[in-house]
């Protein structure tokens, strides 16, 4: 029975890791969209990471990606900056990727 326990704990530590893991990650993404965003809007030093803040903030509202997408669209277009949500999403998967590559160093 131990070894079954112990096996059960191991599992549930794993899961907990990668769920942690997980979240930093997307968090990472979220901000390095924001500056990305940033800088396509023309904003620069703390205006820039004030921004990026508020992308982290806008992914918190709803499960997925479809908030941060919205918030993001909704700024380009106010700004009157083109780009297409398909476009924006391959952005999202590079800084997805850059993100990983960030936090796993850490």
């Amino acid at each position: 029975m131990t070894t079954f326990q112990d096996r059960e704990k191991a599992f549930e530590d794993k899961y907990k890791h990668d769920q942690d893991l997980r979240f930093r990650v997307e968090v990472r993404r979220s901000k390095l969209l924001g500056l990305w965003a940033a800088s396509q809007l023309g904003r620069v030093g703390p205006d820039a990471e004030a921004y990026a803040k508020e992308v982290v903030s806008a992914d918190f509202d709803e499960p997925g990606d479809a908030d941060l997408v919205r918030k993001v669209m909704k700024d380009f277009a106010e700004a009157g900056v083109d780009i297409s949500e398909h476009r924006l999403r391959k952005k999202m998967d590079e800084l997805l990727e850059e993100a990983k590559q960030q936090v796993m160093s850490e």
